[in-house]
């Protein structure tokens, strides 16, 4: 088995978190339970998670020419995350005010500043040059950079992985490039308009994935997720009970893990089940990548997984 190479197009993001035992109404002041700031965005979040596994990854984003973006650059390489194709620019860091009920149910605001720099050449000569075994793609930054990834790892066999968050339209373009598709239900419903719960949720499920002809994902929360691969019977992946205080970045986690699983050759329900146990994990903790495994505690999380080798 070949060894994981990570390749993430996405964003960087610092979460400012504010804790409380419920939302305010408009017009409304509540005083709340805590603050934490940390490093975030989807791009870098999933990254992270990759990189706990303990190989290699590479990430591809902007970061602006101030405090954050410094702060950024010193986490990835404290991360081990390879940051060759990421650029310092002179706009601001983005940022993403994130507030947490006492279900542990979030609301987030993104400011994608630096993100939008983010450069399609660059994404192309990373695939090129780094000669991943997947790219990972989401919409944080502009569709046009990660259409740009994923068309060069398409002329090279790679296979791509898109987390279509936050939840938007995509061009045809770009899912047509998509091998995996991973949208949580809200990012279903609004690209495939139906719920992939409830009544006719399975006959709704295999339907989107005839109809993109991608291998889909779909992850369902505290329900878990289900694959479906075009042609085929549809197979769920049930969720561990959680003791859930803050989801702020579960999925992220599910997506860095299933990535990893995926590269490293392992079945892709295999890969759902080693993404099932992190996300599931994360939410017991508070913060974003703070929420996540440590290396040592990931790497012997996936080991059984990859003991059952691939297909």
């Amino acid at each position: 088995m070949s060894q994981a190479r990570i390749l993430v197009v996405g964003s960087t993001m610092m979460d400012l978190i504010a804790y409380a035992q419920r939302l305010p109404e408009v017009g409304e002041t509540l005083v709340g339970d805590r603050f934490q700031m940390g490093f975030g965005g989807k791009g870098a979040n999933q990254a992270v998670m990759a990189a706990r596994f303990g190989v290699p990854v590479a990430m591809v984003n902007a970061v602006g020419n101030d405090a954050y973006g410094a702060a950024h650059m010193e986490n990835f390489v404290k991360e081990k995350i390879d940051t060759t194709w990421m650029r310092i620019v002179d706009e601001s860091s983005g940022v993403a005010p994130i507030w947490v009920d006492a279900k542990g149910k979030n609301r987030i605001i993104i400011i994608p500043g630096a993100n939008n720099s983010t450069d399609p050449a660059i994404a192309e000569a990373a695939v090129r040059e780094f000669k991943p075994l997947i790219v990972v793609g989401e919409l944080e930054i502009p569709q046009h950079v990660t259409l740009a990834a994923f068309r060069a790892a398409r002329a090279a066999g790679i296979t791509t992985l898109l987390n279509p968050a936050p939840a938007a339209v995509l061009k045809p373009e770009l899912l047509a490039a998509t091998d995996w598709l991973a949208p949580n239900e809200t990012e279903f419903a609004t690209i495939f308009g139906g719920e992939p719960r409830g009544d006719g949720a399975n006959a709704r499920i295999k339907e989107a994935a005839a109809k993109s002809g991608a291998k889909l994902i779909v992850t369902l929360g505290s329900a878990g997720a289900v694959i479906a691969i075009p042609g085929e019977e549809l197979i769920s992946i049930p969720a561990p009970e959680a003791k859930v205080v803050d989801t702020t970045g579960a999925g992220d986690a599910f997506l860095g893990a299933f990535a990893f699983g995926l590269a490293s050759g392992i079945t892709p329900v295999e890969a759902a089940k080693l993404s099932v146990a992190c996300a599931s994990k994360s939410v017991e903790r508070l913060g974003t990548q703070s929420s996540y495994l440590s290396r040592e505690d990931a790497v012997a999380l996936a080991a059984p997984y990859l003991a059952k080798g691939g297909a």
